[in-house]
């Protein structure tokens, strides 16, 4: 049985991550901020294993590493993140929100990349993802706006690509979700199945020439 690893499972995305691996029957270790008011998932991946984690707490991301250091992690999704600058023109952006930004969407990622990098390394999987964002792409910007969010996701993206270069072991691949129907878009209309049945079929394919690179939902490529 393989096992994932997602971090922000508890709505939205990470939550059909979650949903779906547990019923293609994979091992699913998921993290959220608060398990108890995790009614929803634990009805819709029933045998999931949930963890309090707050992934800007890096001593409680590396105190869950310790707890799990005898489970082999075929696939750790770095789910987790945040948009708190949708709709806000710049100079209404304060430096609490540019912070929170990227120590949610940038570092938190890769903090979990390394505390989890042995687990996944020794699995027969050796899989990382983590959620990166067209919106970020220098070549694909065409409306304004949203500065704190897009600049913590090319930083994301620069760092799991570097990832890549310096641990060839194991497969580091960013995948964007385009824009899915959730809290953070409700407007959108692709669904939140239709993307992760996306993605897992892109993470499934995945070989080792790929690690660094950057798909969409729909496995086309994204430029940087």
């Amino acid at each position: 049985m393989p096992t994932v690893l997602i971090t922000g499972a508890n709505r939205g995305i990470g939550f059909e991550f979650a949903r779906q691996y547990a019923a293609e029957r994979w091992r699913v270790v998921a993290t959220c901020r608060n398990p108890a008011r995790a009614e929803k998932l634990r009805a819709a991946a029933p045998g999931a294993e949930l963890h309090r984690l707050d992934v800007t707490d890096h001593g409680a991301v590396k105190s869950l590493a310790r707890a799990l250091a005898d489970v082999a992690i075929d696939l750790l999704i770095a789910n987790a993140g945040v948009y708190l600058d949708k709709g806000l023109p710049l100079d209404a952006l304060d430096g609490a929100a540019w912070v929170e930004s990227f120590a949610v969407n940038s570092i938190a990622p890769l903090v979990c990349a390394v505390a989890f990098l042995p687990h996944v390394a020794r699995s027969r999987e050796r899989k990382m993802v983590c959620l990166g964002s067209a919106a970020a792409s220098l070549t694909q910007i065409r409306y304004g706006g949203g500065y704190a969010y897009r600049s913590s996701k090319a930083a994301l993206h620069v760092s799991w690509r570097t990832l890549a270069f310096d641990h060839p072991e194991i497969i580091a691949a960013i995948l964007s979700p385009s824009r899915v129907r959730t809290d953070m878009n409700p407007e959108a209309s692709l669904l939140p199945e239709e993307s992760v049945r996306g993605m897992r079929q892109v993470i499934a394919g995945l070989t080792q020439v790929d690690s660094g690179q950057f798909f969409r939902y729909d496995a086309t490529r994204v430029a940087w």
